[in-house]
C-alpha cells in the first residue's frame, strides 16, 4: 500500500511510518510546513520516501492521510485527484476543538458543539487520536473512529539522578495558557524544572523565573531528549487543553512518574499508581517537589507508569489499528 502523508507531528508521524506501508512524504526545497520531508531529529525507516510535489501526479497513491484542513486543497492540487472522491482518504484529528475567538467577527461556539470541517461529508472518515477528541468534536455525517496513540518504545532508562522535574512544551510562549506555560512559575517555585522543546530559549526571563529554577533545552534530537528526561525524577504535564501530548507517554515509557493537570485525555492515560492528577496547581507542585526528594518512590511510580504506557500505547497495537483502518478505507 502507498500512502501520502504530510510530515506534521514528528512523534506521531514517526510511529505511523513504522507501519508496513510505503509512506510518501512531500518535500519542498525550503522544507516549509507543507514540505518538511524526512526529519533530522527522528529515526524513520527507509519505506518513508520523500517526494517532490510536482511528481505526485505520476505517483501511485492508494490513500491520503490528511491532518490539516488545507491539505484537502493541497492533495487535490498536487495529486490531481479529490480526496474522498477520486482517491480514498482519512482525516486524522490530532487536536481538541477550540472556541471561535470573539474578536474574529464570528459567533462563538461552545467547545462540545464545535463542528468539524468534515461535518457535512460522509466520504472521509475522521480518525481521532483520543476518545476525548471524539466526544467533544461534532463530526456530523462523517464516520468516526479512535486510534489511540502508539509510541516507539524508547526503553526503560530512568536513572533519576537529578532532583529536578522535566516538562516538554513546543512554542511555550505562543501556546500560552493552552499548554499551561503560565503555570511554570508556580511549579518552578516548588521544584526546579527543565523545559524541553522548540523555541524555549529565553522563556525563564519572559516568565520572570530565576534561571536556576528553570533550565531550557532547545530542540534536542529525540534520542538525546529521552536521555536527558530519564535523568529527572518526575515528569510534569501542565497542559490545560490538548489532545494528549506524546511526550507524556514517552516520559512514562522512560520510567518517570507523572504529575499532570486532570484535564482532557490525561485522566485516562495516567493511572493512580503511575502519578498524580489534579486541577489544583498547588497540589501538583507539592507532589512534584516530594517526588524529586524521594528517589525510591519516584522510581517505583515510574515503573508503574512504564508498565501502563507500554501496555496501552505500544507501537504494535497502534500499527495493527492503522493497518486495519487503511485496508477498510481502500476496499
Amino acid at each position: 500500500m502507498r500512502v501520502l502523508m504530510w510530515h506534521v507531528h514528528g512523534s506521531w508521524a514517526t510511529s505511523f511510518v513504522h507501519g508496513p506501508q510505503t509512506t510518501l512524504v512531500p518535500a519542498t526545497p525550503d522544507r516549509g510546513p507543507d514540505g518538511r520531508g524526512r526529519p533530522d531529529t527522528f529515526t524513520w525507516p527507509d519505506r518513508a520516501v520523500e517526494v517532490a510535489p510536482g511528481r505526485l501526479r505520476d505517483e501511485d497513491v492508494d490513500v491520503v492521510v490528511l491532518q490539516r484542513p488545507h491539505e484537502l486543497r493541497l492533495a487535490e492540487e498536487w495529486l490531481g485527484r479529490r480526496p474522498g472522491r477520486d482517491v480514498p482518504a482519512v482525516y486524522v484529528e490530532h487536536d481538541t476543538p477550540r472556541r471561535t475567538p470573539s474578536d474574529a467577527g464570528l459567533p462563538e461556539e461552545v467547545v462540545p458543539d464545535s463542528r468539524h470541517l468534515l461535518h457535512d461529508r460522509s466520504d472521509i472518515p475522521v480518525v481521532h487520536v483520543t476518545h476525548f477528541n471524539r466526544l467533544f468534536w461534532n463530526c456530523g455525517r462523517a464516520p468516526t473512529t479512535v486510534i489511540e496513540h502508539g509510541v516507539v518504545d524508547p526503553g526503560y532508562r530512568c536513572t533519576a539522578d537529578m532532583p529536578r522535574a522535566g516538562v516538554v512544551i513546543n512554542d511555550p510562549i505562543r501556546r500560552g495558557r493552552v499548554a499551561g506555560t503560565d503555570l511554570l512559575a508556580e511549579l518552578a517555585s516548588a521544584v526546579p524544572l527543565d523545559l524541553f522543546g522548540m523555541n524555549v530559549a529565553g522563556v525563564p526571563g519572559r516568565l520572570g523565573i530565576p534561571p536556576e529554577s528553570l533550565w531550557t533545552f532547545e530542540d534536542l534530537p529525540q534520542a538525546r531528549m529521552h536521555e536527558e528526561l530519564a535523568r529527572r525524577r518526575v515528569y510534569v504535564h501542565p497542559y490545560r487543553w490538548t489532545s494528549l501530548g506524546l511526550a507524556l507517554i514517552e516520559a512514562m515509557m522512560l520510567g518517570l512518574p507523572v504529575v499532570a493537570l486532570a484535564t482532557t485525555e490525561a485522566v485516562e492515560a495516567v493511572p493512580p499508581e503511575a502519578g498524580v492528577l489534579s486541577t489544583r496547581v498547588a497540589a501538583l507542585a507539592e507532589t512534584a517537589r516530594a517526588l524529586a526528594a524521594d528517589p525510591p518512590r519516584a522510581r517505583q511510580m515510574g515503573k508503574e507508569a512504564r508498565a501502563h504506557a507500554v501496555d496501552r500505547y505500544g507501537l504494535p497495537r497502534f500499527l495493527r489499528d492503522w493497518r486495519r483502518t487503511l485496508q477498510e478505507v481502500t476496499r
